[in-house]
Parts: C-alpha cells; sequence; structure tokens
C-alpha cells in the first residue's frame, strides 16, 4: 500500500494514543491522511492526551498540522457533521479507512448501517464501495451486543483488531505498547513498518532469550 489515502477517525473510547500513532506512521510513510473526529473523541483526546482540539474545521486543521508537522495536502480534516465533505461520497471513497479507537456506540451504528455523522457515513461509503474498513473497539468486558457487532461486521470483510497490546516482544514502556497496536493495523493496511518485532524472528522472541 504505497501512497494511499486512508480516512482516520477516532470516537469516544479510551486510546486515542492509539489513533494518533497511527495517524504519524501513515503520515510518515507517505500516505495521505484524513482525520475525522467525534464529539465524545475530542474528549477523551483532552482527557487521556492533554489535547484541547475541540474548535471549527480551520482550528482543528491547524492543531493537526501543527502535532505531526505535516505539509499541505497530505493532511485534512473534515468535521463530523459535515456530511457534504467529498468522503461521504461513494464516487470519491479513499483507499481504506480506519476507526482507532472504536468506541462500541460507533461500531453498533456501523453495525447498523446508520450514516447520521460523517464517521458513520464514510464506514458505509467503505462497505458499500468494498473498500478495507478497520476497526479498532476498545472495551472490558465485552456484552453480547458487542460481540454480535463484532461478528455482524467481520462476516461483512470489516477487519476488527481489538485494542490488545501483546507482550512477547517485552514493552519496556507505554509507547512500545502504543507502537504494537499501531503495527497490527499497518499490517491489516499492507503497510510495512518495524513498530515491533516479529514472533520467533532470529529467537528474539523465545521466553528466556533461548536461541532456536
Amino acid at each position: 500500500m504505497s501512497g494511499r489515502h486512508v480516512v482516520l477517525a477516532l470516537t469516544g473510547a479510551s486510546g486515542a494514543a492509539y489513533g494518533l500513532r497511527l495517524g504519524g506512521e501513515l503520515l510518515r510513510r507517505g500516505h495521505r491522511v484524513t482525520f475525522l473526529v467525534s464529539r465524545p473523541g475530542f474528549a477523551v483526546l483532552r482527557e487521556e492526551c492533554g489535547l484541547d482540539w475541540e474548535g471549527g474545521p480551520h482550528a482543528v486543521a491547524g492543531h493537526l498540522a501543527a502535532h505531526y508537522g505535516a505539509g499541505a495536502g497530505t493532511l485534512h480534516y473534515y468535521a463530523d457533521d459535515d456530511l457534504l465533505a467529498p468522503i461521504a461520497s461513494g464516487s470519491r471513497a479513499p483507499d481504506a479507512m480506519v476507526v482507532c479507537p472504536c468506541s462500541m456506540g460507533s461500531l453498533a451504528r456501523i453495525a447498523a448501517g446508520l450514516s447520521g455523522t460523517l464517521i458513520e457515513r464514510c464506514a458505509d461509503v467503505a462497505l458499500k464501495e468494498g473498500r478495507p474498513l478497520v476497526l479498532v473497539p476498545r472495551e472490558t468486558p465485552l456484552s453480547p451486543i458487542h460481540l454480535e457487532n463484532m461478528l455482524r461486521l467481520a462476516r461483512l470483510g470489516v477487519r476488527i483488531v481489538p485494542a490488545m497490546p501483546a507482550f512477547y516482544q517485552r514493552p519496556a514502556t507505554v509507547d512500545d505498547l502504543v507502537a504494537f497496536m499501531a503495527g497490527k493495523v499497518l499490517d491489516q493496511l499492507g503497510v510495512e513498518h518495524d513498530l515491533f518485532p516479529r514472533w520467533g524472528a532470529e529467537g528474539e522472541n523465545r521466553p528466556g532469550g533461548e536461541q532456536p
């Protein structure tokens, strides 16, 4: 996947750091990223990351550009109520969409085919146009409703990548855990990365460091 257009949505689940890191990795690798943030998503960015970005589209776009140091043409932002945005049309569908983190409410509305917001509409477009759609849910425990909604979407070809960092790579920091999840999403998009060591690579992940 080279030089593609990816829509990245941040919703109201805990784990805004996952979405922020993923956006940076996509931009760093030469992809164009259109950011969408739900109103609860802005609240999570403020509470978890100390980023008070809520405001008009131009202000939010400025915050994103400053955060990533992104150049013109590589980063875009649309308000979640802007249903006239180009990406709301199947004729302008992005190459892929990721919702990271994905709240259970957003997941349920996507599973139901609702299009009341730009995030929901873009997910609907991805489904109807057959474009890759990756959801990164963050909730625990999971109710039967949550599981049924995920199964419904998985059967439609949606990639469900729960925010479940592994420990076989022996993470030393929270950032290592965040990088692991960003890498798992990049795997689903076919984007090469080196954010975590692959299991069994030259024996480096074996318990106790044993060599094969």
